[in-house]
């Protein structure tokens, strides 16, 4: 029997959230946004409810009209609080809904092109390794026009591929330009162990997140570990009308 299969029999129950905030600054009602005959949310379910090493797939929401959206496909939906800073807490918030549940996924609600396989590849490195509590993803960053862009999170790591630290600001900084060192783009998808999660909710927010508003600095300032997946995969978000565009573009090739 091969490691994967050996994984996909005994692994823990994984359980994703896609959080799907209705009141986003700068694209309200997001969530619902039609793109390609569908709401976005619904994108991202699609994809998630394609993982082989998946439990259950639950979207968390804010608000009613998005819980009532997401029942007409058919999917899960659990209403949370409005009130959360956020989307990880709206994530641990609904995790105590399924106690059994001992890995948490949390799939961004503006990724409907976000790749199941590296869903699955988060999870199954959690299965295998209990001395990691918090996995993320990053990808080459290979477009120089988004090295300095600060909507453009960056990650560094060492040789074990645990995450050392995250910026909006280019790093490492090329101060020697034949230094063979490649740049990684952080992709905004994050593994848990149930514990842990509660765990991170419960800590106040620390000085480097505030500064970076990086809420992941949170857990490497208080000591923790967080393992990094590198992956070719690098689906484009949606946080504007211009984008919806560019990915339903995608999608009709």
């Amino acid at each position: 029997m091969n490691r994967a299969v050996a994984l996909s029999l005994s692994h823990p129950h994984v359980l994703v959230v896609i959080p799907a905030r209705w009141g986003s600054t700068r694209f309200p009602g997001k969530p619902l946004h039609i793109i390609a005959g569908k709401p976005l949310v619904q994108h991202v379910w699609e994809r998630c409810k394609e993982c082989r090493h998946v439990d259950k797939v639950v979207i968390a929401t804010d608000h009613e009209r998005i819980a009532d959206a997401v029942r007409l496909f058919n999917a899960v939906s659990v209403l949370t609080s409005p009130d959360h800073p956020s989307g990880t807490d709206r994530v641990a918030e609904t995790a105590k809904s399924f106690p059994t549940h001992d890995i948490v996924i949390n799939v961004q609600g503006d990724e409907p092109l976000i790749s199941p396989a590296l869903i699955d590849e988060l999870a199954l490195t959690l299965a295998a390794n209990e001395t990691i509590s918090m996995i993320t993803a990053a990808a080459p960053l290979e477009d120089a026009a988004l090295r300095n862009d600060a909507n453009v999170v960056k990650v560094v790591m060492n040789m074990q591929s645990d995450a050392l630290y995250f910026s909006r600001a280019l790093i490492p900084h090329p101060r020697n330009t034949d230094a063979d060192v490649t740049h990684f783009r952080h992709l905004g998808i994050y593994g848990f162990r149930r514990k842990f999660l509660f765990q991170f909710v419960s800590w106040p927010q620390s000085p480097l997140e505030k500064a970076e508003s990086l809420e992941q600095l949170r857990a490497l300032e208080n000591g923790a570990r967080i393992r990094v997946v590198i992956t070719r995969d690098n689906s484009p978000g949606v946080d504007t009308e211009d984008q919806a565009r560019a990915v339903e573009a995608l999608l009709a090739k």
